[in-house]
């Protein structure tokens, strides 16, 4: 018989997201005449734009016809598509030619894990997105916690300092290979500021770090002096990759697009362009993005679709805003809600499970543990503005009665 994959063996049996679910499903089990509120998804709730839905529907309907119908594209995505990102969210920072179109960023992460390698030794913010490790673990990067060196094998995560918590703190930082760095922050919901950006690139200059730059919610950012791309930074294009979606930009959660930014000027020790290697990669795990989700793409990047795309993110970030105004005024320490539709609040004297299941249960209201994001985030919860404002609103009612 087959013996078992080792490396996925060391993986968690059940996903947070999972994890969550799963109470949530045992919950209206017990209780099914309560009507929960999700707090805890990261998703749309509403439909997707018009003109958006409209670029998809032309591109279906031409497939029916023999002058519109296309099969296989381009392995690095639709010409149209790359020039219009590289134009409209990057002001041609990053040429065409340096992106490559994916199915957003998730399997993104793991085919640049199988670009970089085992043997690769990297650092992740204490508190990110749970994918950066899981996807290191499966290739084989060991996750054995070493009392020595106090880090879990090839995984090293960095901690904040005190001037700035949820920043890495580079002085403290072992021999790395590669920098995982996602702004604004999810789950903190924190949008990394230029100065600190230009510290991360200039740690990467002089330590010859490659930075992985997950941008997935850099359209809720709305203050001008603030990145939205790691190339607003001198000198990033040498030593980093960015990872883009539109997913949280235009609700493509379930259409699936995003793309990935691999500057020519990044290269191994060796000389050798990192964008040669990819594409290699990219073109034997990869058969390229759906015609139609890319035809919705371009639809997004439209200014119609731009204007469209604005109104929804700005309707998530006011109801991020509005929860963290009422969880402050009951007494707790919130974070984020400012760039990003995320509220990192904090439960004094109890685990994250136990304020998850308080809060589930007295407030019916669904939320995320902080602890897994991290060890950091023992006795925080991340709730979420990805939400119609009516149950934002009743969300705060219910907290208001149960945390006053």
């Amino acid at each position: 018989m087959v013996k078992r994959n080792p490396h996925v063996a060391k993986l968690k049996d059940s996903y947070l997201f999972e994890t969550v679910e799963q109470r949530k499903q045992d919950f209206l089990a017990k209780h099914p005449q309560v009507t929960l509120i999700n707090l805890g998804i990261g998703d749309f709730v509403h439909p997707l734009p018009k003109s958006v839905a409209a670029g998809l529907s032309a591109m279906a309907e031409n497939l029916s016809t023999p002058s519109g119908f296309k099969g296989y594209g381009p392995k690095e995505g639709d010409k149209k598509l790359r020039c219009r990102i590289a134009d409209v969210l990057y002001s041609q920072r990053v040429a065409p030619e340096e992106i490559q179109i994916s199915d957003g960023i998730l399997p993104s992460l793991g085919r640049l894990q199988v670009l970089l390698g085992a043997n690769t030794i990297i650092a992740v913010q204490e508190l990110s997105y749970p994918a950066y490790v899981d996807t290191a673990v499966v290739i084989g990067q060991s996750f054995d916690f070493d009392q020595n060196t106090q880090r879990y094998g090839r995984i090293v995560y960095m901690k904040g300092s005190a001037k700035s918590p949820f920043f890495p703190d580079f002085s403290d930082v072992p021999r790395i290979d590669v920098i995982y760095l996602c702004s604004p922050n999810n789950p903190t919901g924190i949008a990394a500021t230029k100065e600190q950006l230009t510290e991360l690139v200039a740690f990467a200059r002089d330590r010859k770090v490659i930075i992985v730059y997950d941008a997935a919610y850099s359209s809720y950012i709305r203050d001008s002096e603030i990145p939205k791309s790691i190339y607003e930074i001198e000198g990033a294009n040498d030593v980093a990759i960015e990872l883009g979606s539109f997913s949280k930009m235009a609700g493509f959660t379930g259409v699936r697009l995003g793309w990935s930014v691999v500057p020519k000027t990044l290269r191994y020790d060796d000389g050798t362009p990192i964008s040669s290697d990819w594409s290699n990669v990219y073109s034997r795990l990869f058969n390229g993005a759906s015609n139609i989700a890319q035809a919705g793409g371009l639809a997004v990047l439209s200014s119609k679709g731009q204007e469209e795309c604005r109104q929804l993110t700005d309707n998530y970030l006011k109801n991020a805003r509005s929860l963290k105004d009422a969880l402050s005024s009951m007494g707790h320490q919130c974070f984020g809600g400012i760039h990003c539709p995320y509220v990192w609040t904090h439960f004094p004297g109890c685990s994250s499970w136990e304020a998850f299941d308080n809060i589930l249960e007295n407030a019916h209201i669904v939320t995320i543990p902080g602890i897994g994001f991290g060890p950091s985030g023992e006795g925080f919860l991340r709730f979420s503005g990805f939400n119609d404002a009516s149950k934002v609103e009743q969300a705060i009612e219910n907290l208001s009665a149960f945390l006053t």
